[in-house]
C-alpha cells in the first residue's frame, strides 16, 4: 500500500513561491498517475495538477502558467513548484494517485500553504 507524506508548505507573500514535495512509500508508485490536490476548510478537495507515468501534465485553469508538477520515480517523489502565488491559493495541499485511492492509497496529512501579506 502506498502512503504519502507532503512537505514544503508555509507562509508566503503574494507573488512568492514554494516548492512542495510528496514522498511516497511503496514499490508501485511509478505506475500510477499522480496529482496534487488542495482543500480549503469547508470546501471540497480539488485537483490542481496531474502527471502521468510518462511525464505528461495537466493543470486546473486557475494555476496554469504558475504551477509546475514533476516527479522523480527513482526517489518516489512528486513535486509541485508554485510561483506567483495568490491569496486564493491558500489551502492544504495533498498528493494522491489519479483518481485518488488507486491501489488502496489513503490521504496524507497534507501541507498548509498560506499566501498573505
Amino acid at each position: 500500500q502506498v502512503q504519502f507524506v507532503e512537505s514544503g508548505g508555509g507562509l508566503v507573500q503574494p507573488g512568492g513561491s514554494l516548492k512542495l514535495s510528496c514522498a511516497a512509500s511503496g514499490s508501485s508508485f511509478s505506475i500510477y498517475p499522480m496529482g496534487w490536490y488542495r482543500q480549503v476548510q469547508g470546501s471540497a478537495r480539488e485537483s490542481v495538477a496531474i502527471i502521468d507515468g510518462k511525464g505528461r501534465t495537466s493543470y486546473h485553469d486557475s494555476v496554469k502558467g504558475r504551477f509546475t508538477i514533476s516527479r522523480d520515480n527513482a526517489k518516489n517523489t512528486v513535486y509541485l513548484q508554485t510561483d506567483s502565488l495568490k491569496p486564493e491559493d491558500t489551502a492544504v495541499y495533498y498528493c494522491n494517485t489519479v483518481p485518488a485511492g488507486l491501489g488502496g492509497t489513503s490521504w496524507g496529512q497534507g501541507t498548509q500553504v498560506t499566501v498573505s501579506s
